[in-house]
């Protein structure tokens, strides 16, 4: 957390939401909002995890609002793991209140990018994402949404070559029937120790792309 990121409380479907935002340098000029969702809760992941916080300094880099938060039961935020519906309730709620308009971008890693998956998907009829990026996605343990085809060019998915926690084997077949490319980070293990500062460039490249 840096100095200028701001800690936020709001409400949602199961209570209190925990949040914390970090804008550019130029708030003003701000080219819209990303929602980062954080990895799986009962593993101990919390929106201060290192992945979550590279990605939400690249998009701050690149231009952009940050909100990152907790997901239902973490921290501050109040309710109970839910299995990813209640958590996908809590991201909605997250877009709505904290980037009810201007242009929104949508990450996450692990279990957090199964739940932006589905933030996509469902968001797409009505709001459509400038900007994609899911991180470590956990495609080998949770049914992650197909991305809308007019998505694609908007998306990065990032996994690390040898992640033995979320095979990148099972990143591809779901990848595969959608023709959507992965980039993978040779040698990249899931929480890519060493390597979060290429993780973070790649981003932002994307995001400046």
């Amino acid at each position: 957390m840096n100095l200028k990121t701001r800690r936020y409380q709001m409400a949602g479907a199961a209570g209190v939401i925990e949040l914390l935002r970090d804008d550019p340098a130029t708030a003003r000029a701000s080219k819209g909002t990303a929602v980062i969702a954080h990895p799986h809760p009962l593993y101990g992941g919390t929106m201060e995890n290192k992945v979550v916080q590279t990605l939400a300094r690249a998009f701050v880099t690149a231009g952009w609002t940050a909100v990152r938060f907790n997901f239902r039961g973490v921290g501050a935020s109040q309710g109970q793991h839910d299995n990813g519906q209640g958590e996908l309730e809590d991201m909605l709620a997250v877009v709505k209140f904290q980037a009810p308009e201007g242009a929104l971008a949508l990450a996450g890693f692990s279990f957090g990018s199964f739940v932006a998956s589905r933030a996509v998907a469902g968001l797409w009829p009505t709001r459509q994402a400038e900007k994609i990026v899911l991180v470590g996605t956990a495609a080998s343990k949770f049914d992650v949404a197909s991305l809308p085809p007019d998505a694609h060019d908007a998306c990065l998915v990032i996994h690390g070559e040898e992640d033995d926690t979320v095979p990148l084997a099972a990143v591809m077949d779901w990848a595969r029937p959608q023709s959507l490319p992965v980039t993978v980070i040779p040698g990249g293990g899931h929480f890519f120790h060493g390597q979060l500062p290429l993780l973070k460039s790649l981003v932002v490249r994307h995001l400046r792309s």
